[in-house]
């Protein structure tokens, strides 16, 4: 689950905590924007940093088939 902290200067974080550790995080847009200013957000996924180009291809790659529905998962003999 991401949470977001706003600070007093206006930065906004979304962060999400994983084992314990908090992870700057976030599938919906930047997941650090300092001082309200979109032209100087920084994209993270899991608290690894992402050009916005490389965040869109990642973001992309989360959409699909389950492996059950695609042509291989039918050939192996899968139990649908």
């Amino acid at each position: 689950m991401t949470k977001t902290l706003r600070t007093g200067d206006g930065t906004i974080l979304y962060y999400s905590n994983t084992d314990g550790v908090n992870k700057l995080h976030n599938w919906d847009g930047p997941a650090f924007i300092p001082q309200g200013n979109m032209k100087l957000a920084e994209y993270y996924i899991y608290g690894i940093q992402y050009t916005k180009e490389d965040w869109i291809d990642r973001k992309r790659d989360t959409n699909g088939l389950p492996w059950f529905k695609t042509a291989i998962g039918k050939t192996v003999g899968a139990r649908v």
